[in-house]
Formats: C-alpha cells, structure tokens, sequence
C-alpha cells in the first residue's frame, strides 16, 4: 500500500490521536470536521501576500539573502521505500512561502501565530522536512525546488492593540524566526515508525485524550471503530 501522508497530519493528528490517525490514513474515515478561529487563516493570508516579493534581509536578517517568489504551492513526493517494510507513503500537501536565496538553493517557511516554544517548534518542524522532502524529490509533473537549504517558521506573537479612527484598528506584535535544523535521517525514521503504525492494527481508541474517541465510546457506545465499511485510502 502507498499511504499519502499530510504534512499538518504528520504534525497534529498523529501526535494527536494514533486511532484517528489510521482511521483518516489508512481508512479514510476522517474525524469530524471543526471550524477553526477565521481570524488566523486570515492573519496567514495577509502575511503571505505582504511577503510576497520580499526581500529576505528586510524582514528576516537571519536569513540569507534572497526574495520570496512562491507562496502556498502544492506539493507531491515520489513514493518513499523502507527495506524493512513492504508498504510506502508519499508527501502531498501545500506550503506557505518559499524564497529563493541568492546562492541558488530555497527556504521554506511556514507562518504561524501565539506564543512560540521549543516543542512547538520542533513538533512543527515535521511539516516543513515533509515540505522539504517533497519539493526535492517531486512526483512526476510536482513543483521541484532543489536544494532545500534553511527551514523555518515565522511566528507572529501579538501584544497590541490600537485604535486609529475611522473603525479602524491595529493588532501589533512581534515577528520572530525560528530556525528548524534540517535531519533528513531522522525525518525518514519517523516516517518509518508511522508506515509501521499504518501496516499494524488498529490502535486502541485513546479516550481518555481524544475526544472523538471519548464521543464514539461514552455518547454511542462503540469502543472499537469497525473499518468493515471504510474507504480505501488515496494512494499512488
């Protein structure tokens, strides 16, 4: 089986939940859907046309220079093998911006906005060696950015407000870069561990964590999911 793997599910579900994990991957039952705060999808849209075109040293100088030329690219791997295991995955998703640096390789950078952390960091550091891996090893006709060189997130932490006139008004803050180091070999350890996962059972529903297992378990009465009528998963 080729499983596709999500850069934001590698980051959030499978840390997560590893029973709703294999539910989405493996059976394409996916947790129900939850409408998220508007304001950051929007925040991260006004970001990403600002910096469009940007020249690296006027907003990050701890990046080389370079300037912003794509922003929200979808991406595809080629399929990625393991000796040990008979099934592979790819990467398919879609990044923030990418700039091209003057030396000719590229920085991937995704933003975010709160309060930036180590584990957030290195948790979200995930996502960006899937981007990474994908626009270096692109499936056929995907978008190749080779080499990858820095990664990254821009992390918006407000801490004003003002009032202009007008029914306008001002969210300050500060703007901060938080370098990701790049592993290639430990990123493909972990997409070894999760393809393990996949190839497995099912894990047990974690009630006591996740609350889509806690609602299948106390409000329906199902504690194991039956895949019997599940979809196939999407694949290559």
């Amino acid at each position: 089986m080729n499983y596709k793997l999500s850069p934001s599910d590698l980051t959030f579900l499978y840390d997560g939940c590893k029973h709703c994990f294999v539910l989405k991957v493996k059976h394409g039952i996916s947790q129900p859907s939850i409408p998220l705060p508007g304001v950051f999808s929007v925040i991260a849209s006004l970001q990403k046309d600002h910096y469009s075109g940007k020249r690296t040293e006027d907003f990050c100088p701890q990046l080389p220079p370079g300037i912003v030329t794509l922003g929200e690219k979808r991406v595809q791997s080629i399929p990625i093998k393991f000796d040990d295991l008979e099934s592979t995955c790819f990467i398919a998703g879609r990044f923030d911006i990418v700039a091209e640096l003057d030396d000719g390789s590229f920085a991937v950078m995704d933003f975010k906005t709160g309060n930036p952390s180590e584990e957030k960091v290195a948790m979200y550091g995930r996502q960006l060696h899937a981007y990474a891996f994908a626009l270096e090893n692109p499936a056929q006709g995907a978008l190749k950015l080779s080499p990858i060189s820095r990664m990254g997130l821009l992390y918006f932490t407000p801490d004003s407000c003002e009032y202009t006139g007008n029914d306008c008004q001002v969210l300050g803050g500060r703007m901060s870069w938080h370098e990701v180091k790049r592993d290639d070999n430990a990123f493909h350890k972990f997409l070894h561990e999760v393809v393990a996962l996949l190839d497995g059972p099912l894990p047990e529903a974690e009630t006591e964590t996740c609350d889509w297992c806690s609602y299948r378990t106390e409000i329906i009465g199902v504690s194991d999911t039956s895949t019997k009528s599940s979809r196939d998963p999407q694949s290559q």
